[in-house]
């Protein structure tokens, strides 16, 4: 479907469908089509919103969580929204938390995929490297089990953003705050009913993370997919897609 990114008070978003709220939060290097699967099973029933985080633009000195936190904050209050169901993968399942446990009157649910948070591998191990599109390409299929997932366009795109050396300099801030927000200490706190979908083949946040959140996130429910990497709801969007309706409407 073609999604069209609105404009608000100098917020960039998708607003697609009505009913309860459901905000997608996407990861470090996420794209839009990464959740077209779930906005087509989901806009008819639920509105869905994509705030744009300004990973890439915002002032090097805010390039982290706080800063992420803050921007979801200012982007609710603009938006008025309530009783949100929050989904994050990736860095923005770790954002969404934080979000959540400063705002716990405004979340009524939370789906956490491929979250960091406790641990994780950055881009496979290391900081993207400039210049050369095959190590992206490599690093960006070895977000996925089947390396095919990582099309051309996915690669082209991360490697457009590699190539510029501010946005770089931003996505290491950020890679580098995730890692130093260790919410072990935290999460007993987040009392909102929680999903985790998790890749049994995980290589960024293995299996291990996935039960560990489990069992820090008091009421949490674990569900695994097989034969899948870092982001379900690209790899195995059917599997993910009936994982989370039956989590929303029980």
């Amino acid at each position: 479907m073609a999604l069209v990114v609105k404009e608000k008070s100098g917020f960039k978003y998708v607003d697609e469908g009505q009913g309860p709220v459901l905000m997608l939060l996407h990861g470090l290097f996420g794209a839009l089509s990464n959740w077209e699967e779930v906005i087509t099973r989901f806009s008819p029933h639920f509105r869905v919103i994509i705030p744009m985080l300004p990973i890439y633009e915002m002032p090097i000195k805010e390039a982290g969580l706080e800063g992420l936190r803050k921007f979801v904050e200012d982007f609710v209050e603009v938006m008025q929204l309530q009783n949100m169901i929050i989904m994050g993968n990736s860095l923005g399942g770790h954002v969404g938390i934080l979000y959540t446990l400063h705002n716990k009157e405004k979340v009524d649910k939370l789906v956490l995929t491929g979250s960091s948070g406790l641990f994780e591998n950055t881009m496979g191990g290391s900081y993207p490297r400039r210049g050369s599109y095959d190590y992206i390409r490599e690093r960006v299929a070895y977000t996925f089990y089947d390396p095919n997932v990582a099309s051309k366009e996915l690669v082209d795109e991360v490697f457009e953003t590699t190539k510029s050396i501010p946005k770089c300099m931003r996505i290491v801030a950020i890679a580098k705050s995730a890692q130093r927000n260790n919410l072990a200490a935290d999460l007993p706190g987040l009392t909102v009913p929680t999903l985790l979908v998790w890749g049994l083949n995980d290589t960024i946040t293995p299996p291990m993370v996935a039960h560990e959140f489990n069992r820090l996130i008091p009421n949490s429910q674990l569900r695994f997919i097989d034969k899948c990497c870092h982001a379900p709801m690209m790899e195995h969007p059917k599997v993910f897609n009936e994982m989370v309706q039956d989590f929303l409407t029980n």
